[in-house]
């Protein structure tokens, strides 16, 4: 499948939007490739019964509504990276269709989630929860709270490394990203292990024992990180191993970061929810911007 370069982003006049705008927007810059402002609009089929054609009025106030919406986004992107390409898509429809389709040949989809409450804790809305999903591209995901400040401005990139294929994919488009942004990246490998615990030989014993598999998950990343490391061998790379839950331990190494990467494994699950809980947790308590690469997502990061 053949990828344009080019960065959508969706735009629906909110904060959180706003926020996605001036992520993409920098990505853009930094990535030199043009920014996409994408949004959608749809009748409100509550007004009228069934048959009825609705006044042109109503479609051209829409139409305007939705474009005074892209405008804005497009002065928010020039903002924060005045030398980029803009350009717009604008759907009738559903947003989710508009993204999914776009999807099919961009480098990357990102959106804006409001990150607050709701049910169970779900933080992110029914449309990036589809289309992080269902997308044929990496899809980042911004926070409204997700703020570019000092300290992340320069921040690393920072990876979930598990040795899966979709863990492996997530890896090459991290070390692109940190290329680009010219930052190090951190690659975490977590690991829960109930035998290495405190045996009968004591302490003593459980933490040499623990030292020789650290040694031997250490030499297993590595060897993940190999075919990156010389590919963009500029990439400063950091090294996590640790025993712990993978959720807190990538929240941990993502903070003051420019961007978490994470492979989703996603299969199944309720109404076509294909994310796996990992990433879910992560969504919706990740420090900073979230890119979700999914196991068959066809691009690659190039």
């Amino acid at each position: 499948m053949s990828t344009t370069p080019t960065i959508v982003v969706a735009v629906d006049g909110s904060p959180a939007a706003d926020a996605a705008v001036r992520w993409a927007a920098n990505a853009a810059a930094k990535r030199g490739e043009p920014l996409r402002l994408a949004a959608s609009y749809t009748m409100p089929q509550f007004l009228y019964a069934e048959g009825m054609v609705p006044p042109q009025e109503l479609f051209d106030e829409l139409q305007a509504e939705t474009m005074d919406h892209i405008d804005r986004a497009r002065d928010v992107a020039l903002q924060v990276a005045p030398g980029i390409k803009i350009g717009h898509t604008v759907a009738e429809g559903s947003p989710i269709d508009m993204l999914l389709e776009l999807s099919k040949d961009v480098t990357m989809i990102v959106m804006g989630s409001r990150g607050l409450g709701g049910l169970s804790g779900m933080v992110m809305g029914s449309v990036s929860a589809a289309v992080v999903s269902h997308a044929h591209c990496p899809v980042v995901v911004v926070r409204e709270d997700n703020d570019l400040t000092d300290a992340n401005k320069y921040g690393p990139v920072v990876v979930g490394v598990d040795g899966s294929g979709v863990s492996r994919k997530a890896t090459e488009y991290a070390f692109k990203e940190a290329s680009s942004r010219h930052c190090p990246l951190i690659a975490v490998h977590t690991w829960m292990d109930v035998q290495v615990q405190a045996s009968i030989a004591g302490l003593s014993g459980a933490q040499e024992q623990w030292s020789a598999v650290e040694k031997q998950q250490r030499e297993l990343l590595d060897e993940r990180l190999k075919e990156f490391t010389s590919s963009y061998p500029k990439v400063t790379v950091e090294t996590i191993i640790t025993r712990d839950r993978p959720v807190r331990a990538l929240v941990e190494a993502a903070d003051n970061a420019q961007l978490l990467v994470v492979g989703s494994h996603g299969r199944g699950g309720f109404k076509g929810m294909l994310l796996g809980s990992t990433s879910r947790a992560l969504l919706q308590s990740a420090p900073c911007p979230m890119m979700v690469v999914r196991h068959d997502s066809a691009h690659s990061p190039h």
